[in-house]
């Protein structure tokens, strides 16, 4: 490895070197490197998740691009099949698609990032397909009869797509855009790939419910940029791409998923300048950013000092799953042992036995939960809470729920 981590003096878009501090998270140590309950502490990397604002083309990004060898190790865990909202949306895409583009039986379709094959599953019965992803994971998707190249999309492995396979009717990016280093490198090679008449489709993280519901636990440092419309638009117009398509989608909290392809090829809808007029009042402005950090330094403050009074009257609490932004939660609020015993996984998790990132809080199977009956549950997947609580409530959980944002709240025994 040549380099750990790489300081960010100007936009990843742009290249403006006027960047304005948003907010500081503090030191986080990488969402999936945990070590095995029982294991002696040892040293442990923590970066600095700060937060900047580009005034020019307006993207936010980290201060901080860290090496993806640390962050996406070969035996990188994440698995999208597993993820029920996730089946549900790329389902959703793929009948969207044939409402947007014609695909015909020999058309190739391309996901960049393709975990174990959960989107490319939904066209891989009518049309070639071909995923593109550096984890091992990728073996899954072979198995499952989807074509895959484990590797990191590349000029090397477009070259050899190219040569093999031809170019790409649909190149879909899904959770990943936000993740890639060299981003305008990777857009030129995406446009290089993708047919005249060809539509690239991005999911990526979505500013504008960050900012309203206060996702700060969504800031690591896998997410290198969190996208608004405006800033998505300046990136690929830079590259020859029109957005034509626009529109807001449930996973991960609330992301964007844009369909664009090269100018002129088809009818912009007005989902897009419906979606850019949306965003002005919120995102375009850097006062309206430092409302949001003084919301986040509140919400740290009032959480733990919840946490903290629950404590004083000797209660317990346990924490409810373990997805990667729960490390940012826990790390930034200061959450330690002393005040969460265990954080619960569903059966057969490959983080049951381990450590959470950065603390000595066991992460165990979910029936701990039911056996232990603790005094209260905090939700780390509190974005799902309506329909995550009354799931563990029928499951037999007796106790009250902690919702730790946007505003830390309560959800007493027996709620409705």
């Amino acid at each position: 490895m040549e380099w750990t981590s790489k300081v960010v003096e100007k936009c990843q878009i742009c290249n403006n070197e006027k960047l304005k501090l948003i907010l500081f998270l503090g030191y986080l140590p990488p969402v999936n490197q945990m070590h095995p309950v029982g294991e002696k502490p040892r040293e442990q990397p923590s970066y600095p998740a700060q937060l900047l604002y580009c005034e020019k083309c307006h993207l936010v990004h980290l201060g901080l691009v860290v090496n993806p060898e640390i962050l996406f190790p070969k035996e990188y865990p994440y698995t999208s099949s597993t993820t029920k909202i996730l089946r549900e949306n790329f389902a959703e895409l793929y009948e969207e698609c044939k409402t947007i583009i014609n695909l015909g039986k020999n058309d190739l379709v391309i996901d960049i990032g393709s975990n174990d094959g959960n989107l490319l599953s939904n066209f891989k019965e009518n049309h070639r397909v071909l995923g593109i992803t550096p984890e091992e994971i990728g073996k899954i998707a072979i198995e499952r009869g989807i074509p895959t190249i484990i590797d990191y999309f590349s000029k090397n492995v477009v070259d050899k797509v190219k040569k093999e396979s031809g170019k790409a009717k649909i190149i879909t990016a899904t959770n990943v855009f936000a993740h890639i280093d060299n981003i305008n490198e990777i857009t030129k090679l995406i446009l290089e790939l993708l047919e005249d008449d060809g539509i690239f489709i991005s999911e990526s993280h979505y500013l504008l419910p960050l900012i309203k519901t206060l996702q700060y636990d969504t800031i690591y440092h896998e997410h290198l940029r969190y996208y608004s419309l405006h800033s998505l638009r300046f990136l690929l117009e830079k590259h020859g791409l029109e957005i034509i398509h626009a529109k807001e989608i449930p996973t991960h909290g609330g992301s964007i998923r844009v369909y664009a392809a090269r100018k002129g090829s088809y009818k912009v809808k007005g989902s897009v300048n419906k979606q850019l007029n949306k965003e002005k009042n919120t995102v375009l402005s850097r006062e309206k950013l430092l409302e949001f950090k003084e919301r986040v330094v509140l919400s740290k403050l009032e959480l733990y000092s919840l946490l903290l009074g629950i404590k004083k009257q000797g209660k317990k609490i346990y924490g409810i799953g373990a997805p990667s932004r729960a490390s940012t939660l826990i790390n930034y609020v200061g959450i330690d042992d002393g005040i969460m015993d265990y954080v619960m996984e569903i059966k057969g998790s490959y983080k049951i036995g381990k450590y959470m990132p950065g603390t000595l809080i066991p992460v165990v199977e979910e029936s701990r939960l039911y056996e232990d009956q603790p005094d209260y549950a905090l939700l780390l997947s509190w974005h799902i809470a309506e329909e995550l609580a009354p799931k563990i409530k029928e499951k037999g959980f007796k106790g009250g729920f902690i919702v730790p944002l946007p505003r830390p709240r309560i959800l007493k025994p027996g709620y409705k």
